[in-house]
This record gives structure tokens, C-alpha cells and sequence, in this order.
């Protein structure tokens, strides 16, 4: 399953980080790790953040997922199921039935 892991860290710990080197570090281990599909960075809430979109196949992946970006830059986390568009268009044709049974 597609899965948007959405990152922010705190300013203090990143500028930290950015001075020693990790915050390369921990981004080139997440994404050999992680393997994203799409990975975007950008400011927000005055912290730096990003998201990354990866494939998960068993819901045990959120703790190790999850704690990469806990121990590698004190981030907090969401993780949202996501779709492409095919994956939408799949979804949708199983609408009619439930609308027929729901609606």
C-alpha cells in the first residue's frame, strides 16, 4: 500500500543537525532504506519538513518506519494511505455497488 509519510523537525535540532552533517545523512539512509517513490522538502510551521511516499506491504512497517524518523531527526510524523491516479480509477469502480447498497 501507498503510503504519504509526511516529516517535520524542530529548527534547534535541525540546525544542529545541518551543521554536523546528519541531516544529509539521515535524508541519503532514509531514501536508500525507504525507497520513495516521490520524496519533496519545504518549510513548514517555521520547521523544516517533507514528505516521502513509500510502499508499505504490512502494517508493521509503521514502527520501522516510523522510528527512523523519530531516532534520525527527533521528527514528528503522519502517515497517510495515498493513491496514483490508476489506483483511483481501480477504487472507483467498485463505487457503484456500494452507492446501490449504501445510498
Amino acid at each position: 500500500m501507498r503510503m504519504m509519510v509526511k516529516f517535520r523537525f524542530p529548527t534547534d535540532v535541525g540546525n544542529d543537525a545541518l551543521r554536523s552533517g546528519r541531516v544529509a545523512k539521515v535524508m541519503q539512509m532514509l531514501q536508500e532504506d525507504l525507497k520513495p517513490e516521490a520524496a519533496y522538502f519545504y518549510p513548514e510551521l517555521g520547521d523544516r519538513a517533507g514528505f516521502f511516499v513509500i510502499n508499505m506491504t504490512e502494517s508493521s512497517q509503521v514502527a520501522e518506519v516510523a522510528e527512523r524518523f523519530f531516532f534520525g531527526l527527533d521528527a514528528e510524523i503522519e502517515m497517510t494511505p495515498v493513491m496514483s491516479a490508476e489506483d483511483l480509477q481501480k477504487g472507483l469502480g467498485t463505487v457503484e455497488g456500494i452507492v446501490k447498497k449504501y445510498g
